[in-house]
């Protein structure tokens, strides 16, 4: 037993393209695991880690101590019995966890929690969620800026340093959810005590803690991105989306398993989305007990995952494999649109009727992404309504099959015709063209914002684009909710315009609203001339090619706010003539004057692209 949970630390490292532990390491690694004691330290490392989400701007000494004066409550949280909800022990501890806050102000200082205080104890709570705060470039940096001096502080101080770990990685991620710390904080612990043995100890921890920090900023995206859902949209979406995740992981298992699951995760969700790591911790390990104790019914593929203890058993979990798609026969499906009884189960409980459609739809069709089995799920709820007036509904739903597939194409379609677009460019070209469009579809962004925005789009093309068809379309799609999402958090907290509030009004047809989304003709530009954002100085000699491409999208993007109307090739004349300037004088023995000298004619050609009509060309 001992060397399988050493095996899966293995597994684990491998599924995250980190080197394996070394096998003549297994015996010393299965002595350090058993040191740790993961059910007892649960409680003190969950408060420890809400605290330290909550308090993100809190010294570690601070974080520890209130820590510690939460952990009674914490602890009698952990003796819930197996058929007992953590909510009401979830809200009894964050209730003396903000009462302990607000009766010590001077804890923490902060002026926003001040403000929150002053509310009734729900409002509290959601004020003082909506104060956290992601820096987007602490994601980009190292989990050890000195590894080199990690392997010295480990043998001084072990449990400390793994306790520090959680705490960089709490308050640089607030919205992770806490029982994925407690797991990455254990995997963390399991590379240093192994590389601190190897002869490169630098050169180990840095291939070895890389991809944990790469997990860890995705993963965090993801669990935000959830709860966005739940503050965003009803209840109806949110179990709909639980659903679909279910039953694609789990085809197998019968309706009645899926909807008590869906229940079971969709509150407990809310719980870890609402910041209380110790509930939320403890909640997914009752959880996962019983999903191991009746994978039978549930998964093939939990088996491995469910010998393994907490806290990798949850996380192996859940990025285990969908289970094998299952040999279904077609009546099942073919009740929602060939059966004369559909409108009359639509009318009598139409929740339950449109929800077991999308178990049955998501189990036959694990290839789909989650937002085409809701695009999917849209058509057919207004398909009954419309059919469901007349005098044969019958023939009226019989088209649903057919509907579907056009939606499922509609999709495949649109990635297809993006990804080619992506082949025939190139990466850095195929960004210049989205920085371009999305300019025009919010040009409120600023130049910044389109940049970060398009570069994201622009790397989930280049990792999916390269896949199969059915892969491609799922893998698009999956990364567009993303980072539409983020583009939709941005408006909520400061709106961008009409079409885009629109867009992100609908979780299902993001994607194509985004794509048909037109020109911004109500945005009225500041004045701007060429030479405010056309910057030829020697020290672009020296910048990376990311900066010098950075450079030149925003010089696009400028353009395009200036003149949305203006045919694309002529922005794109302007940012080519940027590179090959820079090119041109990098090159040269005299790069100042180079630029000096070439730089006037390009600014030129720039200014008679923003003082020409929408309707001329600019020759270039």
């Amino acid at each position: 037993m001992e060397v399988i949970k050493t095996l899966f630390l293995i597994a684990f490292f491998s599924s995250i393209k980190c080197e394996p532990l070394q096998t003549s390491l297994l015996h010393a690694a299965r002595q350090h695991i058993n040191r740790q004691d993961h059910l007892e330290e649960t409680p003190r490392d969950a408060a420890f880690i809400m605290v330290a989400q909550f308090l993100q701007d809190a010294a570690y000494d601070k974080v520890h101590t209130i820590a510690e004066e939460l952990l009674d409550r914490a602890e009698k949280c952990k003796s819930l019995r197996p058929h007992e909800s953590p909510a009401e022990c979830a809200h009894q501890l964050m209730t003396t966890f903000l009462s302990h806050i607000c009766n010590n102000q001077g804890l923490v200082g902060s002026h926003v929690f001040s403000v929150c205080c002053k509310m009734e104890i729900t409002a509290r709570l959601q004020c003082f969620l909506s104060s956290k705060k992601v820096d987007a470039d602490s994601t980009n940096v190292p989990l050890i800026p000195r590894p080199e001096l990690t392997c010295e502080t480990d043998e001084r101080n072990h449990m400390s340093l793994k306790t520090r770990f959680s705490y960089e990685i709490s308050q640089r991620y607030p919205f992770l959810y806490g029982p994925t710390i407690l797991t990455m904080s254990a995997c963390y612990d399991t590379a240093v005590w192994s590389c601190c043995q190897e002869e490169n100890k630098t050169e180990c921890l840095q291939t070895k803690l890389e991809p944990i920090r790469r997990y860890i900023r995705e993963i965090s995206a993801r669990h935000r991105h959830l709860c966005e859902i739940r503050i965003k949209f009803d209840d109806k979406i949110v179990r709909a989306v639980e659903l679909i995740l279910l039953t694609k992981k789990q085809p197998k298992a019968n309706f009645s398993e899926i909807a008590k699951l869906t229940t079971d995760i969709k509150n407990l969700h809310k719980i870890c989305c609402e910041g209380n790591t110790v509930a939320c911790a403890l909640g997914r390990d009752q959880l996962m007990n019983y999903t191991c104790s009746n994978q039978a019914i549930l998964s093939s593929k939990f088996a491995q995952c469910c010998e393994q203890p907490e806290p990798f058993r949850g996380e192996c979990i859940i990025n285990s494999e969908n289970d094998d798609k299952p040999s279904l026969p077609s009546l099942a499906l073919r009740k929602f649109t060939e059966d004369q009884s559909a409108c009359k189960q639509f009318s009598d409980k139409q929740d339950d009727f449109l929800q077991e459609f999308l178990y049955e739809y998501s189990r036959r069709h694990l290839e789909l992404a989650v937002p085409v089995i809701l695009r999917i799920l849209a058509t057919y709820k207004h398909l009954l309504e419309e059919c469901c007036k007349l005098g044969n509904p019958l023939e009226c739903h019989r088209r649903g099959k057919e509907m579907f597939q056009r939606v499922v194409r509609e999709s495949r379609d649109r990635v297809r015709t993006y990804c080619g677009l992506h082949r025939m460019l190139g990466g850095s070209n195929f960004q210049d063209r989205l920085t371009v469009l999305y300019t025009k579809k919010a040009p409120q962004l600023s130049v910044q914002e389109l940049v970060a925005f398009t570069r994201k789009m622009a790397a989930a093309a280049s990792r999916c684009c390269p896949l199969s068809n059915e892969r491609q379309s799922a893998c698009v799609e999956d990364a567009d909710k993303l980072i539409l999402g983020a583009l939709c958090r941005r408006h909520d907290a400061e709106p961008v315009n009409a079409g885009v509030g629109r867009c992100c009004d609908s979780y299902a047809f993001r994607k194509p609203c985004f794509d048909d989304l037109p020109v911004d003709g109500t945005y009225v530009p500041p004045p701007l001339s060429c030479d405010q954002v056309i910057s030829l100085k020697e020290d672009l000699c020296r910048a990376q090619e990311e900066e010098l491409q950075t450079e030149k999208q925003k010089l696009l993007s400028n353009l395009v706010k200036q003149k949305p109307q203006a045919a694309e090739d002529a922005f794109q004349a302007i940012g080519a003539g940027f590179t090959q300037l820079v090119e041109m004088c990098c090159h040269s023995e005299k790069q100042e004057t180079c630029f000096q000298e070439e730089g006037p004619q390009l600014i030129r050609k720039c200014q008679s692209l923003l003082e020409a009509d929408a309707s001329q060309r600019v020759p270039m």
